[in-house]
């Protein structure tokens, strides 16, 4: 791996480390806490809003490779839009319905620079939208939704293509102590959408030329799988409440993560069970991904 990528690999790091305290003094004056409620598992008033650590990191990495990769600055456009959407969330109730439209508005500023098919291009777009909320879907446990991501990217810079990959693992893994096994912080909307859109837009641009061949359904199989755990959660949750006749935007306690809670699973095994599925399940497609198992 390439020095810089070490460099820049142990800054973002020391970023997520040292900036953290800085996320939670800024929640604490301007009142961005969390405040337990019946759908909510956590004692005490916590402060969120340490996505903004994940948000200017990231900006700053780009700025540095974006003479290298000028897809970065749609990634770092992108990232800011949803970073903004979601913290606003975090202070003031947004609309699901417009949050989500702004998630269809980032993704698109991925996916319509490449120049794929039509076809390729919306299934993308929906994708990356619909993974930018599936990772605030599942953050509900301490470290849930940061281990997975840690899990996704470290699984990803095996394959290769570690510039793009290892970065974000540095920055999830400053982030963590801060989050887990006891929240001193949340990531808030802002950090866990976040989250997940630089999860499916850094996979687009890395498997781009790969996806292009898919035909659509093993295309579909492959990002389904690839969303690991949130992905597969998000699908269910959404299916369960249209089927009870309400909005798939509805909130509920019928997440993987509360079912195996009710089962008197301790939180931080609960979070080794899903991070462990998730590895497997995200290995699957990316196996699929490169080939070994399409027809």
């Amino acid at each position: 791996m390439d020095n810089s990528i070490w460099i820049s690999c142990i800054l973002l790091f020391l970023w997520g480390v040292i900036v953290t305290p800085l996320s939670i003094s800024l929640s604490k004056r301007y009142g961005i806490m969390d405040t337990p409620n019946e759908r909510k598992i956590h004692q005490g008033i916590i402060p969120r809003g340490a996505g903004i650590v994940l948000w200017t990191g990231y900006c700053l990495w780009s700025l540095a490779y974006i003479s290298d990769v000028e897809m970065l600055r749609f990634t770092a456009t992108g990232a800011t839009l949803i970073f903004f959407t979601g913290y606003l969330d975090d202070i003031t109730p947004v609309s699901p319905y417009i949050r989500f439209t702004m998630h269809l508005i980032a993704a698109s500023l991925v996916t319509i620079p490449l120049k794929m098919s039509p076809a390729h291009s919306v299934i993308l777009i929906v994708w990356i939208s619909g993974l930018t909320s599936a990772f605030n879907l599942i953050d509900g446990l301490n470290g849930l939704c940061i281990i997975t991501f840690t899990i996704s990217a470290l699984c990803s810079a095996f394959l290769g293509n570690m510039m793009f990959w290892m970065p974000l693992l540095a920055l999830g893994l400053g982030l963590l102590g801060w989050n887990f096994p006891k929240a001193k912080t949340f990531l808030g909307d802002g950090g866990s959408t976040l989250l997940g859109y630089l999860m499916g837009s850094h996979f687009t641009l890395v498997h781009y030329i790969e996806i292009e061949t898919l035909p659509v359904l093993p295309l579909c199989m492959v990002l389904f799988l690839w969303g690991g755990i949130p992905f597969i959660d998000t699908a269910f949750a959404i299916l369960r409440r249209l089927l009870r006749k309400g909005s798939p935007f509805n909130a509920d306690q019928g997440h993987l993560h509360h079912r195996l809670l009710r089962l008197e699973i301790a939180p931080v095994k609960v979070v080794a069970i899903l991070g462990f599925c998730h590895s497997l399940v995200v290995g699957t497609g990316l196996w699929l991904i490169n080939g070994l198992g399409l027809p």
